[in-house]
């Protein structure tokens, strides 16, 4: 067995924009090789990572506190303390969390870390490619890109 407490992992910020938040990678610190599991503390009036789905990595989070929206394939949820939402690695498990509330939304992140894995954020027209370490993974990556979707190139270069 391998524990950490949450109080002894540091926080990594994140900000561009409307995305901003904190995040301790805590199956990181316990050298968790098949399931991640993340804090977040994202602030009134903040996003999430953009949003995204996995072909290869089913994630789920579970609201510890605070209330705000989850954005789905099917709109904006009500997102409050003591939901847990899961999605599954396909277009069916796109997702973002929206803090539209005036406190602190705080949550727990946990997925699969299969590898390869490819991410895709239809609003961003891109998609994530990542081999030889999952998204989230410590490892190096032999291959890892951001690509336009509409980008197209033959199989066969004339």
């Amino acid at each position: 067995m391998r524990k950490t407490n949450e109080s002894d992992v540091e926080w990594k910020e994140y900000d561009h924009g409307e995305t901003a938040f904190r995040r301790k990678e805590l199956s990181n610190a316990v050298d968790a090789s098949d399931l991640g599991c993340s804090l977040y503390e994202l602030p009134a009036g903040m996003r999430s990572w953009p949003y995204h789905y996995h072909a290869a990595n089913e994630e789920a989070i579970y609201v510890l506190a605070g209330e705000g929206k989850l954005q789905t394939p099917d709109g904006l949820e009500p997102l409050k303390t003591g939901d847990y939402a899961t999605f599954p690695a396909n277009e069916g498990g796109g997702h973002r969390v929206v803090n539209d509330g005036d406190e602190p939304l705080r949550y727990l992140a946990m997925s699969t870390m299969n590898e390869p894995d490819v991410t895709v954020y239809p609003d961003m027209n891109k998609f994530g490619v990542y081999v030889g370490s999952p998204p989230g993974g410590r490892e190096d990556r032999s291959l890892e890109g951001y690509y336009r979707i509409d980008d197209e190139t033959d199989y066969w270069e004339e």
